[in-house]
């Protein structure tokens, strides 16, 4: 049975990825093909989809910042978007109930708030999937979303304790001492090393963390994800991320896949659960306008919105209560897993296209804005390269060519605190994402001739080029690509150069190495004289 879901899981994301869209899509087709061919779901499938889903909160927890919780386009939208959703979702079922009371709209009020209730919530799975395949976790929409998720999150254990009826034990006062054992777990992550080590440690905190909050009787996810945030600020965190990244996105596979085995639906169902979907415009919208009175930019709004506008895996445990207290018919389990994997396909096809659609309705977008919101623009005052991306390569590449034209390269870094952090240490460096068009309009109003780009995606290569030829950008362009494919790719997409960092990093070690063997050979000659 193993090698059959593994067999046809990657089929299925296979065919899809040649078709364009991501693989996701093709794991929740997998499912629910595996699941009408009459095979069941096997435990082990089960049990990597819930690891999957406790690694994605650990290391969603070790990208955040508990102040960006606070904040009040974090904290205002999640309470307001859920109270206004329900309200509204609620009272349109209701309407649906009295038209159509003999289908599958025959519920009751109680019914009709818990399903709107189930649906308020967007997916956390989804969403963290999509802005890391577009490296947008700490971009201020990135990091706005991720908020906004946690949030509901907190929203979702409120409602399984009310409901299930599972308070907290005295003990759960306790974990407040977590925080008080920081520095060990920080001694404890140093020691580890770099080696097998080191995501192996990533599983025993993350676990841990789980199995520590269920026997106070609270969500386990909840604690790996508090588990992660204990680490959030310390400096081997982003390399246990990257530890750790390929295990979450294998067993989240397993995750997808069991939606599919869910149950089985018919032809009215899923006329229902497309009906619904339909209700994603209105997410989008609540979002959207609820983030611009805020105080947001209109393009930060759009992108935020746009990522949260899907249904949550959280559905899918409200419709189980809801069966189990017969409080929802049987076939609402069936549709709302429809509708959430009807949401997440559309979901990640928009948002893959997120910046071209904002860069071609920027003036729409933007009407909507408080005034004095739209986001400013630092311009890189008599610079002749932008390095886009400071990570390690890109600061590299910045001290490398600062040693040879001084000033005039300046490096482009989309998160905020690390933008900061480098101009501490006397860096040149301004704010900017690279994915966004009016950026590069102001950038082509200046002397740039070279853009260099450092960035750790490919998907977000291609949408930086793109945003660059909408500008009208006339300079040179170098890249960086980890393997030859991803090299042709940005070769065929107008770069001048692509550097294989793989593969090229010997002739640059060699380079750098070279003048000690010319102090060698200067000795040995100085000896013979």
């Amino acid at each position: 049975m193993d090698f059959i879901w593994i067999l046809v899981a990657f089929g299925c994301g296979f065919a899809v990825k040649l078709l364009g869209m991501p693989p996701l899509v093709g794991y929740l087709a997998a499912g629910f093909g595996l699941h009408a061919l009459g095979f069941e779901q096997a435990d082990s499938l089960q049990a990597l989809a819930d690891l999957g889903i406790t690694l994605m909160l650990f290391t969603i927890g070790l990208k955040l910042n508990v102040g960006a919780l606070l904040k009040k386009e974090v904290l205002v939208t999640s309470l307001a978007h859920t109270s206004v959703w329900v309200v509204v979702a609620g009272s349109l079922l209701f309407l649906l109930t009295l038209l159509w009371a003999g289908s599958h709209f025959a519920l009751s009020l109680e019914s009709q708030l818990l399903i709107a209730f189930a649906l308020s919530f967007s997916s956390t799975v989804c969403v963290v999937k999509m802005l890391e395949d577009a490296s947008e976790l700490k971009s201020k929409h990135g990091k706005t979303a991720i908020g906004i998720l946690v949030l509901q999150d907190v929203i979702a254990v409120g409602f399984l304790v009310v409901s299930l009826g599972k308070v907290p034990s005295v003990w759960a006062l306790g974990l407040i001492g977590l925080f008080f054992i920081r520095p060990l777990l920080g001694r404890l992550l140093n020691q580890a090393g770099h080696d097998e080590l080191l995501p192996l440690v990533g599983f025993f905190l993350a676990l841990g963390g789980y199995e520590l909050f269920s026997l106070v009787n609270i969500k386990g996810d909840l604690g790996a994800l508090i588990a992660g945030m204990l680490l959030a600020s310390h400096a081997k965190s982003a390399e246990l991320y990257k530890a750790l990244m390929g295990f979450k996105d294998l067993f989240l596979i397993g995750f997808f896949l069991t939606i599919g085995f869910t149950a089985l639906p018919t032809f009215d169902m899923t006329l229902v659960a497309l009906g619904l979907l339909l209700l994603l415009v209105f997410k989008f919208a609540l979002f959207f306008l609820l983030l611009n009175w805020l105080g947001m930019s209109g393009r930060s709004s759009y992108l935020t919105s746009l990522a949260l506008t899907n249904f949550s895996e959280f559905g899918l445990i409200v419709a189980h209560l809801g069966v189990s207290s017969q409080w929802l018919p049987e076939e609402w389990l069936v549709i709302i897993a429809l509708v959430m994997s009807f949401s997440f396909v559309l979901s990640s096809f928009l948002f893959r296209r997120a910046h071209l659609i904002y860069a071609h309705n920027k003036k729409w977008i933007n009407r909507f804005e408080k005034p004095g919101t739209h986001q400013a623009f630092q311009k890189p005052k008599d610079a002749d390269v932008l390095i886009v991306g400071m990570g390690r390569v890109g600061k590299g590449a910045y001290l490398a060519l600062e040693k040879e034209i001084g000033q005039r390269v300046f490096g482009v870094e989309s998160d905020i605190e690390r933008a900061n952090s480098l101009r501490e240490e006397g860096l040149n460096v301004i704010v900017g994402d690279s994915d966004d068009l009016e950026f590069w309009q102001h950038v082509t109003r200046t002397q740039v001739r070279l853009v260099m780009l450092a960035l750790p995606s490919q998907v977000e290569m291609r949408s930086t080029l793109e945003m660059l030829s909408l500008a009208d950008y006339k300079g040179r362009v170098a890249a960086v690509a980890r393997y030859d494919d991803e090299r042709r790719e940005l070769l065929n997409h107008g770069v001048n150069v692509a550097f294989n960092y793989y593969s090229e990093v010997g002739a640059g070690f060699a380079a750098e190495s070279r003048h000690l063997l010319e102090e060698q050979d200067g000795l040995d000659i100085a000896r013979q004289v």
